[in-house]
């Protein structure tokens, strides 16, 4: 038993992070850390931060600071929370969000509580940090999202912002300088006039119809696992819970006492965003034209001559659509230079449409007066242009809905799952949000695999064209796995759930897609520097246009100063309306979100967005060799016992059982399948680039590559090298126990790659950590010339040669992710080999979701397609701004656009922009074909 006071007071000292923090077993839902963590050691979600401990500061050395997760701590560890809201104590904790394990005292919650907020450590400041997700509804253009941007970025506390026009979101992480995070809401909505919805990052969510009052259904007390009630509506509530404690149909079920049902299913919060505003938008457009056509009609129509009725009615319907319809404009804009100091797109058509309607009233009110001017009143100008660009505004916003949803690899999951028990009946079908963990789902032929499984019944063929590229068919049994959105073939298979639809293969590459959306590549900031001076710039324009035409009126034309200066403010207007920022800020974003939606299709995932735009520019292409150029399924082809057999075959098993390097995996099952048993070995860790060390009896064992064993040069050794085979030793107390020969098989496509690369004269190295003669032979068969190969690299080596190639244009570094992390950041372009549903366990800039290097050249492909056109739609937006700025202006004699037509600038500008982005949703590369 121990106390509060230990937990908190021992915090984490003595901890190892690489031994005793991973990322198996669970979250821990308050911050913790390792005292013995050095800055860059937190792995696969972990931040380097001050230690800490329950939120207590212990110490100035960086660690794991959130979302870290440790297994078989022997001291203080963790403050892992159960269900009855209480935390696991010391003494061997696996951690995670259920339960304590091994007979650990559980201390209350409230203790721990009051710990956390009375014993802060004032001097360093130090907070806690939150990652914010926000669905903002009211983006409309490049404008609105410098708003978004500037409005979050000048809130104390706001760090790493991203925002993103095409999705409609903002992400970023909060601090305790930032206040509430309701505040934080409440501040931006106030400060730009777009509402903002927080989205829920942890957990699961249920939307489920309740009897009665929404609002009181959230007002009981929360069963156990259950995160959160939020009332959407009168009827609806948003239950979020902790799907590894219990199973949604539990929640459906009787967890609150009576049956609840299903609300209709969300689509993602940028689709359901999109598809609100675009309705928003068209019913706004409808009313407009149904208040302009009357106008329109009064002015062209050959009708009896009664100037005050028609203008009396003209009045009416145009005011109502200067302050209903264009209402909005004004809010937005003054808002903008009130609270954000932003001159934005909404002020120019504040003023084009405010100077017609003004000039049309005072006009009107002479001609009532029976004193009319020479120019009468013309309400059907600022009328229809405010309908013209509601106009364009709902085709700008259709076109780029649609472009978002084409893409969306969401559509491929499926809405309806059939249950059914281990013997492939008792079948039933549900929606798929009631999976829950434990699940058997049955597949029929020619459908859609529900989520990620393993089947246990059946034998199939499948199609995962859709989600990992490839072309054929993939043989399936019991014991393979199968992924969500893949199309089954003949068979009929039962399979095993093995992640649920919100966290499956579907899931996590549409995250992964849409975090690389967010990403803004190098050209971006030449973009948003040339959308910020711009409505500034048309301003100036517009002036000049004003006082020249005024000019030429009076001392060209010998017009009189009213006359001059009522067609000098047409002409304003004019260049006022015509011009569109929008199209030259979406010249970029839209070629993201549409490459980004391609490459997924073909297997590739783009996590970086800047790793699209320099792909085309690679000039060094760096491999690992085990598991990258070969296929990484080694196989023992010697086998040489220097001492005891038994003893040494027991050792090398008991330490190479649980290790998921290829070498040592290959070990295990070569020694399992001879029925070895293995040793009782303790304190087993991994030597990153070296190999596996522990203890045996009191003595410290070894296996991995020679030279950190100090045995190369051994006769046996040296053999086995000479043959070209990687080598394998096993030592005790540093004498050599054992040394395996193990053999790789090159994959089928990578002198097919290798030779496409030279042909694109792009230079190829390989890095290994494997021994020379092994290399240099898989090197020889490639034909890849000695200079550009190296051995037995460790993965700071690995480092060392990429920092070399810093001459080269843009580098590309592909490994199978083990001991490739530093390697995987050094380069331009990391790419890391995965396989299934391990997309996500990289921090790489690029994840070959199938293990097939023709993903390298399908990525230098789309990039190339991708930079074209965004070249394309910046010729198109400068040629547009120009031309239609000058017709505007009266640049040309016989030729203008007339300010009620004006409107549909944005229409002909942005239009343009969407379809040739749209263009690379039919990017097809099929390099497989060629193989075969």
């Amino acid at each position: 038993m121990v106390s509060t006071e230990d937990v908190v007071e021992k915090g984490f000292i003595g901890l190892d992070l690489s031994k005793d923090c991973s990322t198996e077993g669970g979250e821990i839902q308050m911050l913790t850390g390792c005292a013995n963590a050095k800055a860059g050691d937190c792995i696969d979600g972990s931040e380097t931060g001050s230690r800490r401990n329950l939120g207590i500061e212990s110490g100035n050395s960086p660690a794991c600071a959130t979302k870290s997760r440790c297994v078989g701590l022997e001291t203080p560890s963790c403050g892992s929370k159960t269900d009855d809201g209480s935390y696991c104590g010391p003494t061997k904790v696996r951690c995670d969000r259920s339960s304590c394990h091994n007979g650990e005292s559980v201390l209350p919650a409230s203790r721990f509580v009051k710990q956390a907020k009375t014993e802060p450590d004032i001097e360093k400041g130090a907070s806690a940090i939150l990652h914010v997700s926000l669905a903002v509804e009211g983006l409309t253009c490049t404008g609105c999202e410098t708003k978004l941007f500037r409005a979050l970025s000048g809130i104390p506390g706001v760090r790493n912002l991203n925002t993103s026009l095409v999705l409609s979101k903002a992400e970023f992480d909060l601090d305790d300088q930032a206040g509430p995070i309701g505040e934080v809401i409440r501040a931006v909505e106030k400060s730009t006039g777009f509402a903002c919805k927080r989205l829920n990052t942890e957990g699961q969510e249920l939307d489920v119809l309740v009897d009665g009052d929404a609002e009181a259904f959230v007002q009981r007390q929360y069963p156990g696992g259950i995160m959160q009630l939020c009332a959407v509506d009168k009827r609806t509530v948003r239950i979020t819970f902790d799907p590894t404690s219990i199973g949604a149909r539990a929640v459906v079920g009787s967890l609150f006492g009576v049956q609840l049902h299903l609300a209709a299913p969300r689509t993602s919060s940028d689709l359901e965003s999109g598809r609100k505003h675009v309705r928003h938008t068209a019913w706004v457009t409808l009313l407009s034209a149904g208040l302009t056509v009357p106008v329109l009609v009064l002015a062209w129509a050959p009708l009896p001559s009664r100037p005050i009725a028609y203008g009396a009615a003209s009045l009416a319907l145009a005011t109502a659509v200067q302050f209903v319809i264009a209402g909005q404009f004004y809010v937005s804009a003054l808002r903008a230079l009130i609270f954000m100091r932003v001159i934005e797109m909404d002020l120019l058509i504040v003023l084009s449409t405010s100077t017609a309607y003004i000039f049309s009233v005072i006009a009107f009110a002479y001609q009532a007066m029976g004193r009319p001017l020479r120019i009468g009143e013309f309400f059907e100008t600022s009328t229809l242009l405010v309908t013209l660009i509601m106009l364009g505004r709902l085709v700008s916003a259709f076109a780029r809905q649609r472009a978002v949803e084409s893409v969306s690899l969401r559509s491929l999951q499926n809405q309806t799952a059939v249950l059914c028990d281990s013997e492939g009946h008792d079948e039933q079908e549900i929606d798929v949000r009631l999976l829950q963990h434990g699940d058997l789902f049955k597949v029929s032929p020619d459908s859609r695999v529900t989520t990620d499984g393993v089947i246990v019944i059946g034998a199939t063929e499948v199609d995962e064209s859709m989600i990992t590229g490839e072309c054929l068919p993939v043989e399936k049994h019991p014991g393979s796995s199968v992924i969500a959105g893949s199309i089954n073939g003949s068979g009929v298979i039962v399979a095993r759930l093995t992640h649920l639809p919100g966290h499956n293969t579907i899931s996590t590459i549409a995250a992964m897609v849409d975090e690389a959306k967010f990403q803004k590549p190098k050209t971006q900031e030449l973009v948003d520097i040339v959308a910020g001076w711009f409505v500034p710039v048309i301003l100036v324009l517009t002036i000049i246009t004003f006082v020249v035409w005024v000019a030429v009126g009076i001392s060209v034309r010998q017009q009189s100063a009213a006359t001059a200066v009522i067609t000098a403010i047409t002409y304003g207007v004019s260049v006022l309306i015509v011009s569109c920022p929008c199209a030259i800020g979406l010249c970029i974003p839209m070629v993201i979100v549409v490459a980004g939606g391609a490459a997924a299709k073909h297997g590739v995932v783009f996590k970086s967005a800047l790793a699209l735009e320099s792909a085309r520019k690679v000039s060094h292409v760096v491999f690992d060799k085990t598991g990258t150029l070969t296929e990484g399924r080694l196989s023992v082809i010697e086998e040489v016992i220097l001492t005891d057999k038994e003893l040494a075959t027991s050792i090398t098993l008991g330490l190479t059982s649980n290790s998921k390097h290829p070498v040592s995996a290959a070990i295990s099952s070569y020694l399992q399948a001879k029925g070895v048993k293995a040793a009782d070995t303790k304190d087993v860790r991994s030597i990153t680039g070296k190999g596996v060390e522990g203890t045996y009896a009191g003595d410290v064992i070894r296996c991995g590559n020679t030279r950190w064993l100090q045995v190369q040069d051994f006769p046996e050794v040296q053999s086995l090298l000479r043959n070209g085979l990687t080598v394998f030793g096993v030592t005790i107390r540093g004498q050599p126990l054992a040394v395996f020969g193990l053999s790789d098989s090159i994959r089928p496509e990578t002198k097919f790659v290798l030779a496409e690369l030279k042909k694109r004269r792009i230079a190829i190295s390989i890095v290994s950590g494997d021994d020379a003669g092994a290399t240099n032979a898989l090197a020889a068969e490639l034909d890849i010339p000695l200079k550009n190969v190296r051995s037995r690299c460790t993965p700071a080596d690995k480092q060392d040669y990429l920092k070399n190639l810093e001459t080269e244009k843009c580098t590309i570094f592909c490994g199978d992710g083990t001991n490739d992390a530093v390697a995987l950041a050094q380069a331009d372009i990391g790419v890391h080999m995965s396989g299934g549903s391990d997309v996500a366990q990289t921090a790489a800039d690029v994840v070959l979701v199938r293990p097939v290097l023709t993903g390298i050249l399908v990525l230098l492909d789309l990039s190339r397609a991708a930079m074209r056109r965004v070249v394309l739609n910046f010729t198109w937006s400068f040629l547009y701004n120009l031309l239609a700025i000058l017709l505007a202006g009266g640049a040309f004699v016989h030729a203008r656009i007339p300010p009620q037509y004006a409107g549909l600038g944005e229409i002909v500008s942005v239009l343009p922009v969407v379809l040739i982005a749209l263009q690379l949703r039919w990017f097809k590369r099929n390099y497989e074909s060629q193989l075969h």
